[in-house]
């Protein structure tokens, strides 16, 4: 065996992935802590109804149920410019290619948003049509009257957020997103309850504040953008926003998919709740409790996912091959080192985790408690199968590829995770850890095949043939006529 000293070469290579993996990590965590807000305002509007009453809190998550499914299709869509600008912007390509597919990603949500509002004004009509109860009906139609229009400036917001994120920008969006969080707060308090000299509106009122809230977002983020001498020259939010077919296609191309993954991942763990509530009250009680704490842990590769979506698509763009490998070595590196830690603190200290939301000691509870330490084994174990997921789809979706992740998804949450999870909660003793097998079944299905599919294109160097636009941006440089997508 060598006992050669390392090369300057192999010194050099450890320095470009150290600093691929600070740029990841940079870019990262504003997205995670995001990411965190935008959850918290939802957590906020529960919080706050359930305190009006329990028929609020239950009609408001009636309400959210309708929105949910396109407000998820809709982000993965608009999302998408994420991707699509980090490629323009790796490839050298003039600012205009960025602003266009910054204006289709708005005019997707205003689009998206204008079809979802003419079936949201008929919530109660849905909603007694599918067997829910007359009363909980109507005052979910009073929450969706309010809540529903803030569907737009979220969804553009969204946009907005992506396009940060792809130009490395990502802490204004997140200072956004805190001041968000803090005035739903306040709203909801002053308009549900009539504090702070607002009128009691009820569950009206808390659907406003929501509205008022991501329409604060937005209105935050256009400021900046025409505030900042680096954004404001990118004139991002400039009037007309005009179609523009091409960049409009290829957004709905990779974005829809995108939306439709997301939208199968969510509906598998509401689908897993519904089976939970079949199961008793304890055993939904339980996975209540596992299902917040997995899901907040689950911020952190989302964000690393996010952040590599934008390193990867910019190596993309630069059809630097060796960029996109250290990107998403980098990438995947983080979200499993994380996930070792979350993995090992759910089997190490299950009860300081569900005493944030129980009392662990009381008698009335230890039906439930004995359950949820049970599911946070299982949690344990597919913090890494999830966290490997979302990186991987992330990566894919930085090099444009979103429709087979799409089919990946498809089979191993609804053809495996499904299956196995009826067949052990509904068909053996194991009840609510049996539907739990089933999620982890399912997520380590999809991030085989996931992972399988990111190593196929390593093998063929991620990039089969360079494009035509790769020689615009020779032209591009040598022209030196046009300014290239960049901030810095």
């Amino acid at each position: 065996m060598s006992n050669a000293p390392p090369t300057e070469e192999t010194h050099s290579a450890d320095t470009r992935l150290s600093r691929e993996v600070s740029a990841t990590f940079s870019l990262a965590w504003p997205l995670i802590l995001a990411n965190v807000a935008v959850t918290l305002m939802t957590t906020t509007d529960y919080v706050v109804l359930g305190r009006l009453s329990p028929d609020a809190l239950a009609a408001g998550a009636l309400g959210f149920n309708l929105y949910q499914p396109t407000f998820l299709l809709g982000t993965g869509v608009v999302a998408a410019v994420s991707p699509i600008a980090a490629a323009k912007i790796g490839a050298g390509e003039p600012i205009d290619g960025v602003r266009r597919s910054t204006h289709q990603a708005l005019l997707s949500a205003l689009l998206i948003s204008a079809v979802t509002w003419v079936a949201l004004s008929q919530t109660t009509a849905i909603l007694t049509g599918i067997g829910e109860p007359r009363e909980l009906a109507v005052e979910a139609g009073r929450y969706m009257a309010a809540f529903q229009w803030g569907l737009a400036p979220n969804l553009m917001f969204f946009a907005a957020r992506s396009v940060f994120a792809a130009l490395e920008r990502p802490r204004p969006p997140l200072i956004a997103g805190l001041v968000a969080v803090v005035f739903n707060a306040l709203a909801n308090y002053a308009l549900v309850f009539g504090r702070l000299g607002m009128p009691a509106l009820g569950i009206r009122g808390s659907g406003l504040a929501t509205t008022m809230s991501q329409m604060l977002m937005l209105a935050i983020i256009v400021a900046f953008s025409l505030i900042d001498p680096r954004f404001r020259r990118l004139k991002l939010f400039a009037l007309p926003w005009r179609p523009a077919l091409r960049e409009f296609v290829a957004l709905w191309r990779l974005g829809l998919p995108i939306g439709l993954m997301i939208a199968a991942e969510v509906g598998i763990f509401v689908s897993a709740t519904l089976a939970m509530g079949l199961l008793g009250a304890a055993t939904l009680e339980a996975h209540t409790i596992a299902l917040q704490i997995a899901s907040l842990a689950f911020m952190v590769p989302l964000g690393l996912g996010q952040a590599a979506s934008v390193r990867i698509g910019r190596a993309y763009g630069a059809r630097d091959r060796a960029g996109i490998a250290r990107a998403g070595f980098a990438a995947f590196g983080l979200t499993l080192a994380f996930a070792l830690v979350s993995a090992t603190t759910m089997i190490l200290a299950p009860r300081p985790l569900v005493s944030l939301f129980l009392d662990v000691d009381a008698p009335e509870n230890a039906a439930a408690v004995g359950i949820a330490f049970a599911l946070l084994k299982i949690a344990a174990i597919f913090q890494i199968f999830d966290g490997s997921q979302a990186a991987l789809a992330n990566m894919l979706r930085g090099l444009h590829d979103s429709r087979w992740p799409l089919v990946i998804a498809l089979v191993g949450y609804w053809g495996v995770g499904a299956s196995v999870g009826v067949g052990l909660g509904f068909g053996t003793p194991l009840g609510g850890v049996g539907v739990w097998i089933g999620l982890a079944a399912g997520l380590a299905v999809v991030a085989l095949l996931l992972g399988a599919r990111w190593l196929g294109k390593a093998r063929r160097g991620f990039i089969a043939s360079a494009p035509a636009h790769a020689v615009m941006k020779a032209v591009i440089s040598a022209s030196g006529s046009e300014q290239p997508a960049t901030t810095s």
